[in-house]
């Protein structure tokens, strides 16, 4: 199984591509084959002859090659899996947990399917968390967004005509994301503070140049892979009261509490967007899954009655698809390289394995994962 079809994305708002033609030359030597269908890396900045000099093949449309491919990769879930063989070993974000009917389809048709985002966050498949890779720029690009909005600059400015004083962000949620825009916030010369109802990042928010805004909320901890566990109704109403006081003095504000599976948590509510300062700017980066902010809307900006502008913050890393191609690229290549047997020069779909034990969803004409096969 080395026959690799990269797909072009469907989705007009999708700028990426799976597999760039540095990581299909690196693979071709491997031993895999490519077929690349016309204009998948465009929007990203690669062209078809670069994937061709890379010793790929063009295809006018991926429903053209699925007879001749064993390993379909793409970004987001399949539109239709229709013409795709028997054992066809698939790679995409599925949204397993919103879409059990795409994983019943691909259970039907014997398709291989995993799920990018259910790779487990171990050490050992850190080189290949899309979720991590992915998140970490938009953390970059929503610093970027809110500054390029903000009437005011970020850095303290001290002029013959008076001191400038440096713009307050703060950051709720100190994941992936939190974490670069806590570092891209600081780069650009703002006062930053900090939040995560995991004590554990203190350190982590300190070392980058942040304030950590302390809240206590009793007892708390993470998952065991590394997200933030579900708050109480009395956590989460001592938390907004907390976070709204650090609200009413910023002049940016980004939210990054997207939980994957869940409905995203409501952190700022109408009357706390009432008590912040006219131009303030909210960046919402979990709209798509509920919102983290009351009023935001997927794929444009919301302005209150005070002035302060709601940002859509999802997907940002969408705006700079030349690196986000790259590090997803990165990704998908790691994990097609642990899979490969040199001896056999065979990808082998191992179920011994913890990473494939985690993200392979369906196999054998069946769902397989513990957590969306029907008991």
């Amino acid at each position: 199984m080395k026959k690799i079809l990269v797909c072009k994305e469907n989705d007009v708002l999708e700028t990426r591509v799976a597999l760039i033609p540095d990581d299909i030359k690196k693979l071709l030597a491997m031993g895999f084959s490519f077929s690349v269908v016309s204009g998948a890396g465009e929007r990203s900045g690669f062209s078809d002859q670069a994937y061709i000099d890379a010793g790929a093949k063009i295809v006018t449309a991926e429903e053209d090659a699925y007879e001749d491919s064993e390993i379909v990769v793409r970004i987001q879930k399949p539109e239709s899996i229709k013409g795709m063989k028997k054992d066809t070993f698939h790679l995409s974000y599925l949204d397993p947990f919103n879409e059990k009917s795409l994983l019943n389809e691909c259970a039907s048709a014997g398709i291989q399917a995993v799920s990018l985002e259910m790779i487990p966050r171990t050490t050992l498949a850190q080189k290949m968390d899309v979720q991590s890779s992915q998140t970490s720029l938009a953390g970059y690009v929503a610093v970027l967004n809110a500054a390029a909005k903000l009437p005011k600059i970020l850095p303290m400015m001290v002029t013959p005509a008076g001191t400038i004083n440096p713009a307050r962000v703060f950051i709720i949620g100190v994941g992936v994301a939190g974490l670069q825009a806590i570092a891209t916030a600081k780069r650009l010369g703002a006062r930053v503070d900090a939040f995560d109802t995991r004590p554990v990042v203190e350190e982590q928010v300190r070392s980058l140049g942040g304030n950590f805004v302390k809240i206590d909320l009793g007892e708390m901890g993470q998952t065991s892979q590394g997200y933030a566990r579900e708050l109480t109704p009395e956590q989460i109403a001592k938390q907004k009261e907390a976070q709204a006081k650090v609200c009413e003095k910023a002049n940016i504000v980004i939210t990054t509490a997207k939980v994957f599976g869940r409905k995203a948590p409501r952190l700022i509510e109408k009357n706390v967007l009432d008590r912040m300062m006219p131009g303030s700017v909210v960046v919402d980066m979990a709209v798509s899954t509920g919102g983290n902010v009351e009023g935001s809307e997927f794929g444009k900006d919301v302005v209150t009655e005070n002035g302060v502008t709601i940002m859509s913050g999802d997907l940002l890393e969408r705006q700079v698809p030349y690196d986000a191609s790259k590090m997803l690229s990165g990704n998908i290549s790691a994990f097609l390289q642990h899979f490969y047997n040199k001896e056999s020069k065979e990808f082998e779909v191992r179920l011994d394995d913890e990473i494939m034990k985690g993200c392979l969803l369906t196999k054998g004409g069946r769902i397989i994962h513990e957590r969306f096969k029907d008991n």
